[in-house]
């Protein structure tokens, strides 16, 4: 396992520390779950929108379960074992308990989730703040000077 220091980050910038943590949980994964399950696709479907969508054949909407919690989405699932009184030939659909987390980014929201035909499918949105959103700032006229050669009337008086 390799580790990175990431002082170096720490010295020369303010507010990274997130990102560091991100990069230590990704490269430390000590996941006990295969990577490659259960299956997935990440899909950009406009600027700011994505959805997420995981194969989650032979589950019930009941089996599943979608949380939002310190800016992650955790996706889980959990069948009650019903192989009992039943021998299998050959079973190639896996229904083992699983549990898998995105790590969402600052102003991503998820709006929605939906399964149906064998997929879970979540939709996720970004919404930028409008303070955080480019602005165009007008640039002002410079306001007419006085002609020296023009008394002011106060100052005749």
């Amino acid at each position: 396992m390799r580790h990175f220091d990431f002082a170096p980050l720490y010295r020369a910038s303010v507010g990274f520390d997130q990102l560091a943590e991100m990069m230590d949980r990704v490269l430390t994964n000590n996941d006990a779950q295969p990577a490659g399950y259960p299956p997935y696709n990440i899909e950009k479907t406009d600027e700011n929108a994505y959805r997420i969508s995981i194969a989650v054949a032979g589950f019930a909407d009941e089996d599943l379960s979608v949380e939002v919690k310190e800016h992650a989405l955790v996706v889980s699932a959990r069948k009650a074992d019903e192989s009992e009184g039943r021998a299998y030939l050959h079973r190639g659909i896996a229904t083992r308990a699983f549990e898998r987390r995105f790590h969402l980014a600052d102003h991503v929201r998820v709006v929605g989730a939906t399964h149906e035909n064998g997929m879970l499918h979540i939709d996720l949105v970004r919404e930028i703040p409008e303070a955080l959103k480019p602005r165009r700032i007008e640039i002002a006229k410079p306001q007419v000077a006085i002609s020296k050669d023009v008394v002011e009337a106060d100052k005749v008086n």
